[in-house]
């Protein structure tokens, strides 16, 4: 049990009585950036237009049923406006407190592979014309990865720009994802992440904590699978309920529970535990209350929440890697 919850206090209240390392016990995603550029560089979030197979009806309708792009792509929250001003806007939005940044330009809201292919290369060269722009991070799903898409993809890198392919898998388990309305495998994900790889591209893989009806042990299961493949980056989130979706109408019903904080920073320091440790984090939490996450609440900030996995780690003695298994993936 992570010692901010032990005492039975308030996690935020009992967070000044724990000494963390002065090393951090998992590799951080600004620390990884840090080694690769030697300047400040930021994502800039962009909506490209694009929708998702399992809702324009290629596969299905209705989308995951956890999913309102609005929770976490803002540009998705009111009218798209331009991608080159999306993108200056976004300069500006940070240049103002960082004069000599560079961009990540990060394609996020839905699929940004569920086009053809020489469509793609027009949305995408928005993006590679900026000299600013020093990486291209793209979000899509493993079953929108043909060979020209990425053909077009494994183009845009240069000596001067590294590009990301960021794949949603969410969960190793067939019942999860057809829970969640996925309508892609497991298997999908890791050819795409294999296929990608061998490309010299760098893959981000996404996952959630606290799907309904699996046990801690079937997601460290999920772990081990993303461990044995030659992912570069991840970002973990907790299953949260976001207004105006299928699992709102769930969670309202009592059908499904979302996680507890105790839960969710123990299933997170048991997945950094298998992670290999040159697997950067770039998540490890979803979203928290506020307009567009209506469930759960617990009370603490992004801060004391990486602080209070961190600290569940430091209280078992591990650290990112520390039970990774022998076969993992590499680059």
């Amino acid at each position: 049990m992570s010692p901010f919850l032990a005492t039975g206090r308030s996690p935020l209240a009992t967070l000044t009585l724990v000494t963390l390392p002065p090393m951090s016990l998992y590799t951080r995603w600004s620390r990884a950036l840090r080694d690769l550029y030697p300047f400040p560089v930021f994502k800039i979030p962009l909506h490209a237009g694009f929708t998702c197979p399992n809702r324009d009806g290629s596969k299905a309708y209705g989308g995951c049923v956890y999913c309102d792009n609005r929770s976490f792509a803002p540009n998705a929250r009111g009218p798209r406006a331009e991608l080159q001003d999306q993108l200056v806007q976004g300069k500006r939005r940070i240049r103002w407190r960082e004069p000599g940044a560079k961009f990540i330009a990060y394609y996020q809201a839905y699929s940004n592979t569920h086009a053809p292919a020489e469509e793609l290369k027009a949305i995408y060269d928005v993006a590679a014309r900026d000299p600013d722009v020093v990486g291209i991070s793209i979000g899509t799903r493993p079953d929108c990865a043909s060979e020209s898409v990425l053909d077009v993809i494994e183009a845009l890198r240069t000596p001067a720009r590294r590009v990301w392919v960021e794949y949603g898998l969410e969960s190793s388990h067939e019942a999860s994802l057809v829970w969640m309305n996925r309508c892609h495998s497991a298997a999908d994900f890791a050819d795409a992440v294999k296929r990608t790889a061998a490309r010299g591209l760098s893959v981000v893989g996404h996952v959630i904590l606290g799907i309904p009806g699996e046990t801690p042990g079937m997601m460290r299961e999920t772990a081990r699978f993303i461990a044995e493949l030659p992912v570069d980056s991840m970002k973990i989130h907790h299953l949260y309920v976001s207004p105006h979706t299928a699992l709102e109408g769930m969670w309202k019903r009592g059908e499904v529970a979302v996680p507890t904080l105790e839960q969710h920073v123990a299933a997170a320091a048991d997945f950094l535990e298998i992670l290999p440790e040159r697997v950067s984090i770039q998540r490890l939490i979803g979203e928290l209350p506020g307009e567009w996450c209506v469930a759960p609440d617990w009370g603490l900030g992004k801060r004391e929440i990486h602080a209070a996995i961190e600290a569940e780690l430091l209280s078992r003695g591990t650290r990112q890697g520390s039970r990774a298994p022998q076969t993992a993936g590499a680059r």
